[in-house]
């Protein structure tokens, strides 16, 4: 299936009431009633659309990654208690989000290409964390500092256009600032001004990816 034909399907899901899924919860795990389980996972299904759109994938990986999410959300059916209070949606968005984790870093150590951008550098990855990301924010494994790249990227691309050459040509191009002036016939001071405002604008762009991380 196609993403064209997956979001087809999803928009056809009937969101259920709570009553009703208290009930199908309880048929499944009192009675082990196998149709009740099957309408519970289909009846989540754009739980895992919304946390796959957090990731800000590629396309070519995008669905795989879907599907592991369906198999987060297989297990999270089968191991949620109801009887505990504790809303299904939270509990089983841990288990889908750590699935598709688990497979984006799979995929990056068999050196797939789901970072398509040819000027990536392994090497410069830290050094646009340093001077682009806050100290505070929570980015600790490997593949989430691919997924961090890619927001990078995505902010980048987002800034005015004289902020985003600055940007571009210090730590893509590694370029010195007095070049950069005389490429931009700009002075210092002024390229230092919109190395400072572009990498302000990225910062207050990831603070908000970064609550949802």
């Amino acid at each position: 299936m196609d993403l064209r034909n997956y979001l087809e399907e999803l928009n056809k899901i009937r969101l259920l009431e709570q009553e009703e899924e208290l009930e199908l919860w309880k048929s499944y795990k009192q009675q082990n009633d196998l149709s009740s389980r099957e309408l519970l996972i289909s009846s989540y299904q754009p739980l895992i659309f919304k946390v796959v759109t957090q990731l800000h994938l590629n396309d070519s990986l995008l669905m795989d990654v879907i599907q592991e999410g369906t198999v987060g959300l297989i297990e999270a059916v089968e191991r949620y208690e109801y009887e505990r209070g504790v809303a299904f949606s939270l509990y089983a968005t841990h288990r889908i989000r750590g699935r598709m984790l688990n497979f984006i870093q799979k995929e990056y150590k068999r050196n797939l290409t789901y970072i398509d951008n040819p000027m990536y550098n392994e090497d410069c990855v830290l050094d646009w964390r340093e001077s682009l990301v806050d100290d505070a924010l929570p980015v600790c494994e490997q593949v989430e500092d691919h997924v961090l790249m890619e927001q990078i990227k995505s902010a980048v691309s987002r800034l005015p256009r004289k902020e985003q050459l600055v940007i571009d040509s210090v730590y893509l191009k590694e370029q010195e600032t007095k070049t950069i002036a005389q490429n931009m016939e700009l002075s210092t001071t002024h390229i230092y001004r919109l190395q400072k405002q572009g990498i302000r604008r990225i910062r207050g762009m990831l603070s908000k990816f970064m609550q949802h991380w």
